[in-house]
């Protein structure tokens, strides 16, 4: 095989005749080294591509770019790299197809419509298809026995283009699986005839279903999710009003505290207030008290002083009556036994005279002494 190749580049490098594809240059509107989700084979169209169809085969192709494009039974087709990719629009996501399940009408386009052929295919004749099981192998060509063995006048109908992809372009092209296949249903209503594109629809009714169940998954998720913040939301504004309960319980438990020693303490200033109301007042009556009982003893003194002068007064008197008396006699100078004999009836006179006023001086001395206690 390495001699084979060898040999090939060879003739490349020396002959220039057996490849005779038509002389259109690559077209402006296709760029490379862009790719969208999926597969990345490296092909960004920027607007819809210029398809024509292959004379003879239900298969279209592009004679104005550099790739090896074709569509074939509602099916981009794509060979780069000794690979085969499918698309159901122009700019992918690709798929890889295996080379055992690419379309038998796919592998007979002639070398001649191949924009961007490998360097084997230099050899090979332009109006033939390649030489899959020359470059495959045995195997292959076993299991693909009589892909290049078919009547042209039997070859079915091309499948109409789909078109509606023109107002899809640039910004406005679909990137996603999902809105790619919604609006295929909506605007191509072809029905593919291939296994392989059968599958490949098969495939992506699947995947859409899938993606609805992950949406769906993701939805339920997230309501699950949102269910559970607000849950956890709910709890702890739960929480938050418990706790601000409990601070303004708190709080007013504080107030209450406050308001409660408070009013003790305006009820201890109050009961010291009266205390001291009352030992004020007590102070004053022990005051008043003391006075009275200071004045009630200056009025004693001073009556006892005037009983003590009365009494010296009549004293005083009484010694001047006796004075008196006793001139009075020695005036009179009555006989002497008259005077023995009224002598002691006047001083027994006398004497009894004394002992009552005395009595009585006595009587009231006690009076005051009472008084005054």
């Amino acid at each position: 095989m390495k001699k084979r190749y060898l040999i090939i580049a060879i003739s490349m490098a020396l002959i220039q005749g057996c490849y005779t594809a038509p002389p259109y240059q690559p077209s402006s509107h296709v760029a490379v080294g862009v790719g969208y989700p999926g597969v990345n084979i490296g092909i960004n169209f920027s607007t819809y591509p210029d398809l024509v169809p292959i004379p003879g085969y239900p298969v279209y192709y592009d004679p104005y770019v550099s790739v090896n494009l074709f569509f074939y039974d509602g099916l981009y087709w794509v060979f780069q790299g000794d690979n085969w990719y499918a698309s159901s629009w122009y700019n992918g996501p690709w798929d890889r197809v295996d080379r055992y399940d690419v379309p038998v009408y796919v592998l007979r386009v002639p070398v001649r419509y191949y924009r961007q052929p490998p360097p084997y295919f230099r050899d090979w004749r332009a109006d033939a298809p390649p030489r899959w099981g020359d470059h495959w192998g045995r195997d292959w060509e076993q299991r693909r026995s009589g892909w290049d063995q078919w009547d042209r006048r039997s070859a079915p109908v091309p499948a109409p283009l789909p078109t509606y992809q023109r107002n899809y372009s640039g910004d406005r092209y679909p990137r996603e699986i999902e809105q790619q296949h919604s609006i295929r249903s909506e605007k191509y209503r072809y029905q593919p005839r291939e296994p392989v594109t059968q599958q490949y629809y098969q495939q992506r009714v699947q995947q859409r279903q899938q993606e609805q169940q992950r949406q769906q998954d993701q939805q339920r998720q997230q309501q699950q999710m949102q269910r559970q913040d607000q849950q956890r939301q709910q709890e702890q504004q739960r929480q938050q009003d418990q706790q601000r309960q409990q601070e303004q319980q708190r709080q007013q438990d504080q107030q209450r505290q406050q308001e409660q020693q408070r009013q003790q303490e305006q009820q201890r200033q109050q009961e010291q207030q009266r205390q001291q109301e009352q030992q004020r007042q007590q102070e004053q009556q022990r005051q008043q008290d003391q006075q009275r009982q200071q004045q009630q003893m200056q009025r004693q003194d001073q009556q006892r002083q005037q009983d003590q002068q009365r009494q010296q007064q009549q004293m005083q008197r009484q010694d001047q009556q006796r004075q008196q008396q006793d001139r009075q006699r020695q005036q009179k100078q009555p006989d002497q036994g008259q005077r023995d004999k009224a002598a002691p009836q006047d001083k027994g006179q006398k004497d009894k005279a004394v002992p009552k006023d005395q009595g009585r001086e006595k009587k009231k001395d006690e009076e005051r002494d009472r008084t005054r206690q």
